[in-house]
């Protein structure tokens, strides 16, 4: 394997101990059928000089990389899954294959698996994903990540030559394993695991780990559960809100899918909102509502909650109410900064970001525009006007309901270094990800194997990383 400089392997996890995983086998494909590779999220752990039969035996059949962990790991956790208590999760059809340190800052970095095969907690399941899942997974995380939104990146994509049988959709279907790259793999429910179990010494080893792997700047402080559950709260208000100004539903919030660096992970039935629509739903199965758009923010509240609940042995309880209880005023600072931020223009002060916040969704509100045409109709603000003229929504504009918020953004200006005639704000429409995108997207796939109108969209969004996030 040619080790490029940026590579550098870590074993970190395995310092935890035997009670915290259980190693485990990767299963033995029929066939290995590279369907993507992201270079760019490859480069920042050195792997992106990997030859693609390097890059297959590495995630494909799961061959350890140099200096790595000799056997991957599935983690355990337990978990509310729609706010009942299920003590019988872990990884059940994925584990821990890696860690590394990120080239550019040093963060240590996780290489998890979806699809790779079963484990002692698969209850049943046959440990498999399905390459549209697959596909479904890349299509959320590379552009969630173009919206700058903290979420994991999709690595590979590797089609496995097994025939499906599921449910929600037509059987049998293609099958693959998936690997992606994440900040942390720890979850919300990881701590519930120790504090069901009463063990109170591996909650306490947990806590340290985290600090000392993840926050190193926060570590060794008086209080470190306290600690820790205050940048929990920070980094998750601060993920939910990006998910809000993104206008996505992630749609199966249950505590083991939070994960205590804030991060975006494990897509199943996403969605990203046609128009604003604080009901609206990504999971067929979520029959009451309990994780629609509009309740995101009170969910993530209620699964901080139960971590507080599992840190009370290690702290003060005065002090994780007293941050629970902010987290509120947390979640409205950054749903401010976010909003601003996905119109790519700049901050003015405290109060006039939140007015502007406030014109912005009053308008996505009474006007049914669809979602995603504000923000990029008008990004960059009033600079955008010729733009925003030339819309398909262009009428909306020209009526009272928009004028509040046009005075709002003629005291922004745009995000410094935008670049308003790149090649993505230079489209007559933005690039968007509803249900009937990812259909139209697959529907090739499955019928002639045809994988351009894939590889067209992740150019699309190649082009709106580079004019959303500029250098």
């Amino acid at each position: 394997m040619p080790v490029s400089a940026a590579y550098r392997p870590a074993r970190d996890h395995l310092t935890l101990g035997a009670a915290f995983y259980d190693p485990v086998e990767a299963a033995r494909f029929p066939a290995h059928i590279l369907r993507f590779r992201n270079q760019d999220a490859a480069a920042r752990v050195g792997l992106d000089g990997l030859t693609d039969d390097e890059w297959t035996a590495h995630f494909g059949r799961f061959v350890p990389l140099p200096g790595g962990m000799e056997a991957p790991l599935a983690l355990r956790y337990h978990g509310h899954q729609f706010r009942v208590y299920n003590p019988d999760l872990g990884d059940g059809r994925g584990f821990l294959f890696a860690q590394l340190r990120d080239a550019r800052d040093g963060r240590l970095l996780d290489i998890g698996t979806k699809g790779s095969g079963r484990t002692p907690w698969s209850r049943g399941g046959d440990g498999r994903l399905t390459l549209k899942g697959g596909v479904r997974e890349v299509l959320a995380s590379e552009l969630l990540d173009a919206m700058g939104v903290a979420t994991s990146r999709s690595l590979s994509v590797i089609e496995t030559g097994e025939s499906l049988q599921r449910g929600d959709e037509p059987s049998p279907t293609r099958s693959c394993v998936l690997a992606r790259l994440s900040h942390s793999h720890i979850r919300i429910g990881t701590f519930q695991r120790l504090a069901a179990l009463e063990d109170t010494a591996n909650l306490a080893r947990l806590v340290e780990y985290v600090l000392a792997a993840y926050f190193p700047d926060r570590h060794g402080t008086r209080d470190p559960a306290a600690t820790l559950f205050d940048i929990v709260c920070t980094r998750v208000a601060r993920l939910g809100a990006q998910w809000m100004a993104a206008g996505f539903v992630h749609g199966v919030l249950n505590t083991d899918n939070i994960n205590i660096t804030g991060e975006s992970f494990d897509y199943g039935p996403w969605r990203f909102l046609p128009r604003y629509d604080p009901s609206f739903v990504a999971a067929y199965f979520d029959h009451s509502g309990l994780y629609a758009f509009g309740r995101q923010p009170e969910t993530l509240m209620w699964n901080l909650a139960r971590l507080a609940e599992c840190l009370i042995p290690l702290a003060n309880l005065d002090d994780l109410q007293r941050i629970f209880d902010d987290f509120p005023d947390r979640y409205e600072k950054e749903m401010n900064a976010a909003t601003i931020k996905r119109l790519g223009v700049s901050s003015v002060s405290e109060k006039d970001d939140r007015a502007l916040s406030q014109e912005i969704w009053k308008f996505l509100e009474r006007s049914a525009i669809g979602f995603e045409s504000l923000f990029f109709d008008w990004y960059g603000g009033t600079q955008s006007r010729h733009r925003a003229a030339k819309s398909p929504c262009a009428g909306l504009y020209a009526g009272a309901d928009f004028e509040p918020l046009r005075q709002r953004l003629e005291a922004h200006a745009p995000r410094p270094g935008l670049d308003l005639s790149s090649p993505y704000l230079s489209r007559d429409v933005p690039c968007t990800m509803l249900i009937e995108t990812v259909e139209r997207i697959w529907q090739p796939i499955a019928a002639q194997d045809d994988w351009s109108l894939f590889h067209d969209m992740l150019g699309v969004i190649r082009d709106m990383k580079a004019a959303l996030s500029p250098a």
